[in-house]
């Protein structure tokens, strides 16, 4: 057994270890939190800057895009160059389409014109244009497989761009924002107060109304209730 003086010196010495420990622990600590702060940041913003498109009533509102009351939809992609489609709510109604008549390019046309020609089991209606300008180009991969405009109405089923030098003109005559949102929210209420039959096949919990309402419409003439929601 030691003397007190060695007793003394020995717990002196692990009390200094045991506090060294505890600060080499804290140091570890915080150094790890520091390293983790960038990476927090940085995932912040990626989410930030991410647009998740607005769903209401199961269907896609895309915050970014302009939406005309006959249900097709208008882009700006530069000062007069606009790219337009129809948006979810028409590519739902609509349903399986076997073909798509797009206008020429160089063709004129107006904002609220009949523009292109969608056909199903023999029928067909008629949807409007957003803008108004000249038919620059047409979607070639749509004219080939129809159903892309069913299936990603505002990305690679879009159906024309547009020359629009009055475009600005044009676009305050659009939906955006909260009120494209009421918008569609009313139209799907309309739906289902013309056909109490599609109450299952539109969300009202936050889901995705089905791809083919119209599949759930029996003896409904399509090309009726499609001309009433699309304006032709």
């Amino acid at each position: 057994m030691g003397t007190p003086g060695e007793v003394d010196f020995m717990t002196v010495i692990m009390v200094l270890l045991t506090f060294a420990i505890f600060l080499l622990i804290d140091y570890v600590r915080s150094h790890k939190q520091l390293a983790k702060q960038p990476v927090l940041r940085a995932a912040t913003s990626e989410t930030a800057a991410r647009v998740i498109p607005a769903m209401v009533a199961g269907f896609q509102v895309p915050e970014n895009v302009r939406y005309h009351a006959g249900h097709t939809w208008a882009l700006s992609e530069s000062r007069e160059l606009v790219r337009v489609g129809m948006d979810d709510f028409a590519s739902k109604l609509v349903g399986k389409i076997e073909s798509i008549a797009l206008p020429q390019r160089g063709r004129w046309v107006r904002q609220g014109q009949k523009i292109w020609t969608i056909f199903r089991d023999g029928k067909s209606v008629d949807m409007v244009s957003p803008i108004e300008g000249t038919v620059t180009a047409i979607n070639e991969a749509v004219m080939q497989d129809p159903d892309l405009a069913r299936k990603d109405p505002y990305g690679d089923g879009w159906l024309l761009t547009v020359q629009a030098p009055d475009s600005k003109i044009n676009f305050r005559n659009l939906m955006g924002g909260t009120l494209a949102r009421l918008w569609t929210e009313s139209c799907a209420l309309h739906l289902q107060s013309r056909m109490p039959m599609v109450a299952g096949a539109v969300a009202q919990d936050g889901g995705v109304a089905v791809d083919d309402i119209t599949a759930h419409m029996p003896g409904e003439d399509w090309a009726t209730l499609t001309k009433e929601f699309f304006l032709s």
